[in-house]
């Protein structure tokens, strides 16, 4: 008997991804948390339009804020536009709030986005890393790593 096929979730959709963040940084540990949006802010991220390459999340007051990403203006919110650049909340509980402030305070961690998409359910969520930077000879080390293994499948592959 075969099985049924599974139907892609059209709530789930991935609005912007932060390529340079494995790159450039060595990622420890990584989370979900929940973002506070505005109406047009929403429409714009199911429309495209989002960056989150050079921005980063940082714990003030007692909470977590996400700082100088970018969404797209929505043409059609003449009245209640939003600003492309502002600082947005984040949604953690205390506990993690917690923990994410002793490893940015205390540790010397840096809170890096890795990917901005929609849930099942149709909320935005983020995903963010508890990361380190990488000093340049890591990068080539890594580098030199990647190719190492590449060149190994297809040496491999071909029987040479």
């Amino acid at each position: 008997m075969a099985k049924p096929k599974q139907k892609s979730d059209p709530n789930y959709k991935v609005v912007a991804e932060n390529r340079r963040a494995r790159y450039d940084y060595a990622i420890e540990d990584d989370m979900e948390c929940g973002i506070v949006l505005e109406g047009s802010e929403v429409k714009s991220m199911r429309k495209g339009g989002t960056n989150i390459a050079e921005s980063y999340a940082a714990v003030e007051d007692g909470e977590l804020w996400l700082v100088n990403s970018y969404i797209a203006p929505y043409e059609q919110a003449k009245t209640f536009p939003h600003l492309e650049k502002r600082r947005r909340k984040l949604l953690v509980s205390k506990r993690e709030l917690a923990r994410l402030w002793n490893a940015t305070q205390r540790q010397g961690y840096t809170l890096v986005p890795i990917v901005l998409y929609f849930n099942h359910k149709g909320r935005a969520k983020m995903k963010i890393g508890i990361a380190k930077g990488k000093k340049n000879h890591d990068k080539r080390a890594n580098e030199a790593k990647r190719d190492w293994q590449r060149q190994k499948s297809r040496l491999l592959r071909h029987g040479e």
